[in-house]
């Protein structure tokens, strides 16, 4: 049996491959009303392309570029963060770089998001998921959210609760 090709055109980017499953997740999970091996195609194409593009991103100008440092990131993370943060109701969720960014009514999912890494932002009120290669540094430059929106670009992540989703026709 081929590969089936779900990510037309290919991503330029680890982030554009990341936005592309999100919706992809959406479409076709069993609890969204999709098919299962469908989903399991999603997810085994998933992995193949996230290892071509795990190190190559782009900024809010449009600049690609490499990480500096290697990512010990496996797309299985990705898979079973995305399964879990698209059932939050009343969140934002953004891709910003490569951190993830949950804000807005986060409490009742407070133990989840600590489980799953996140760590609370107290200065800017949110959660956020580092990669695995971010170290802490202090910096003279406190940065808002508005500027890392700026600096690296933002991807909304859309959420419904699992009961609420309808499947997406083909």
């Amino acid at each position: 049996m081929g590969t089936i090709i779900y990510f037309l055109p290919m991503p330029e980017t680890c982030e554009c491959l990341k936005k592309l499953y999100r919706k992809l997740a959406m479409k076709h999970h069993p609890d969204a009303g999709g098919d299962t091996e469908t989903m399991k195609a999603v997810n085994a194409e998933y992995e193949v392309l996230f290892f071509q593009l795990k190190d190559v991103h782009k900024n809010a100008q449009g600049e690609k570029y490499t990480a500096h440092k290697e990512s010990s990131e496996v797309p299985e993370d990705f898979i079973a963060i995305i399964n879990i943060l698209i059932r939050f109701e009343n969140v934002q969720i953004e891709i910003i770089g490569q951190f993830i960014w949950v804000s807005g009514d986060t409490k009742p999912y407070r133990d989840i998001l600590k489980e799953q890494g996140f760590k609370w932002h107290s200065q800017k009120h949110n959660w956020y998921l580092a990669p695995t290669w971010y170290v802490k540094f202090n910096r003279k430059r406190k940065f808002s959210m508005d500027d890392i929106r700026n600096m690296w670009g933002t991807q909304d992540v859309e959420t419904q609760p699992m009961d609420k989703l309808e499947a997406v026709p083909a």
